[in-house]
């Protein structure tokens, strides 16, 4: 069983930074894309940024300009950069990897526990 393990949430002012990692616990034949998504209390989860295994990035209008993601392929590792956060970013963040646990399987997707990111006004 794989696991994702997310670290670096916590408390943090208006217009301060955090840093998320999630690494998994084991290895992946192949993981086509790596993601964080957030869910603020009484909304529904939403996608907040994207990278697939060639480098490709997304993000969400709410956030773009301020929050990066990256990835260690090598380590299978994805983080979140977050500047300039806002109390509206405050929610519940949880990494998502969409990939193949080993050759003989299909797509599937994986998710982290979730790490509470909460910016105080």
């Amino acid at each position: 069983q794989v696991q994702l393990v997310e670290s670096g949430g916590g408390l943090v002012q208006a217009g301060g930074s955090l840093r998320l990692s999630c690494a998994a616990s084991r290895t992946f034949f192949s993981i086509n894309r790596m993601a964080w998504h957030r869910q603020a209390p009484g909304k529904q989860r939403e996608l907040v940024a994207s990278i697939t295994a060639d480098g490709n990035t997304g993000y969400a209008d709410s956030i773009k300009d301020r929050f990066t993601i990256s990835s260690d392929n090598a380590k299978n590792t994805v983080y979140l950069q977050m500047n300039s956060l806002k109390p509206e970013d405050t929610a519940v963040y949880y990494c998502n990897f969409l990939g193949q646990r080993y050759n003989y399987r299909p797509n599937e997707d994986y998710w982290g526990q979730g790490t509470q990111v909460t910016v105080s006004s």
